[in-house]
This record gives structure tokens, sequence and C-alpha cells, in this order.
């Protein structure tokens, strides 16, 4: 899957671009020949979906009608989402949230997004992290202009991260694809972690510890966009509950 999101519209974190990426011989490309390469390489099978200069969602369709790795995309009233893998407590979830039986994966992400935008009474992290199973998510919100994306904690899919040439963020589950769009501006996205683009990047699993950016150089001895890790030392102060009179997006206000 590939999702390009303008940067005035993803803030996404400094610590992924680096300066090689100025320097080397492969430089970092523009959002449309990324996207341009990336539906060449599958002529027959690609979907993709455009909102202006703000951002693209694609996807490859697997052949098989179902696939522990499956690749979903799903659209309701703005919110788009593009989801990666299985959950294995999807059934429990669709009790949970009251949705019918046929709700698939990526049905279910916009359902718990809407819940979550919609000032419901769960924390973003816990409703992530009540998600049990190999998934990777990347939701575009085009009504509020927001990203939100997360990551499984089991190592069972990846997910990278990195700086087009315009400064517009790349996400997909492909790292040549990353390698090619973004030079050396790219970072796996970090498991157990989610990412708004108005309340940064936390891990759902740990809440109350930061973030911090680990310096990643790579076998060319090129330093890369960073890796991000729970700083296991550090803890923030609060992290707000929502409620009626807060909004979700403030996860990691302290």
């Amino acid at each position: 899957m590939l999702a390009i999101f303008h940067k005035a519209f993803a803030h996404p974190p400094e610590e992924l671009n680096s300066s090689a990426s100025l320097h080397g011989s492969m430089k970092p490309k523009l959002p449309e020949e990324t996207l341009k390469e990336f539906l060449s390489a599958h002529p027959t099978n690609t979907f993709s979906m455009s909102f202006g200069h703000a951002a693209v969602l694609a996807y490859v369709q697997l052949d098989q009608p179902y696939s522990p790795n499956q690749r979903l995309f799903c659209a309701s009233d703005d919110i788009n989402c593009l989801f990666l893998g299985s959950l294995n407590n999807l059934c429990s979830l669709i009790r949970q949230y009251g949705l019918s039986k046929g709700t698939n994966e990526a049905m279910f992400v916009i359902e718990a997004y809407r819940t979550l935008r919609d000032r419901g009474p769960y924390p973003a992290d816990q409703v992530v992290k009540d998600m049990d199973g190999s998934f990777a998510f990347v939701i575009y919100d085009s009504k509020a202009g927001t990203v939100f994306a997360a990551l499984g904690s089991d190592g069972g899919v990846q997910l990278f991260w990195g700086i087009a040439a315009d400064g517009s963020v790349v996400i997909s589950d492909n790292l040549e694809v990353i390698k090619a769009g973004c030079a050396k501006s790219y970072a796996p996205f970090p498991t157990g972690c989610m990412f708004h683009s108005e309340g940064g990047l936390i891990s759902f699993e740990h809440p109350m510890k930061k973030m911090k950016a680990m310096p990643r150089i790579d076998s060319e001895g090129v330093m890369c966009g960073a890796n991000f890790k729970v700083d296991v030392y550090s803890r923030v102060n609060s992290i707000p509950r929502v409620g009626s009179e807060t909004n979700w997006t403030d996860w990691n206000s302290h």
C-alpha cells in the first residue's frame, strides 16, 4: 500500500528528514513520480484515490479473496482507510461497537476512528491497543484534513515512512518504494505506535512514555532518517482521557 500526504497536513517528525538525501547520488522524488512508479509496477490490479494536493492513497489488490496479509480500502463520510493484515478479535470488536457482521477490518477502523474523532469515551491508545493481530492502517480524514496511522506490536506486518522531495510524507509497506521515493530520508514505522498529524507519534503500548529519535546509519555508513523508540526513562505527566470537553487528538499533551 502507498499513502502520500502533503507536509502541511501530515506534520511529520523532523528527524525523518536526512540531509544525506540532498547530497547523495540518489535524490528523493516528487510524490507524483513515486505514485506513477507504484501504479506502473502493478498495472492491472492497483487502486488509487487522490485528494487534490493534500493526499493520495493507493494499494495493490491481492489475487486471493482472503489472506492473513490482506489489503483493504474503505471510505465512509470523508474518512478513508488503507488496512494491511488482519485482526484476530474482529468479531468481538464488531459486537463491542455494535457493527454489522459483514464489517471487515478497514470498516471497523473507520468506525473506531469516528468514535474517537467525535469525542467518544475511550482514550485513543486504548482503542488501538484493543486490536489484536498483525496489522497496519493509514486513515485520511479529508473533511478534517488529518492523518492517523498505526502499526501493530507483534511485528507480523511492516510499515515504513519517509520524506519526499517536496517534504510530503510517504507511507508504505514496501521498503523499495520508500527507498526509491525518499532516498535516505526514511525509517521503519515503529511497532506498537500510532501517529496523528496533530498529536504526533506515541506508543499505544506505553502511552505514558515519551518517544525519542535514535540516529540510524545505513550499510553505507550514511545517516538516514531516525528510528523512533520509547524512552523508558521518561514519563508523560498526564494523558487527557477523552470526554465531552476533550479533543482526542490532544493525547500527548502534558
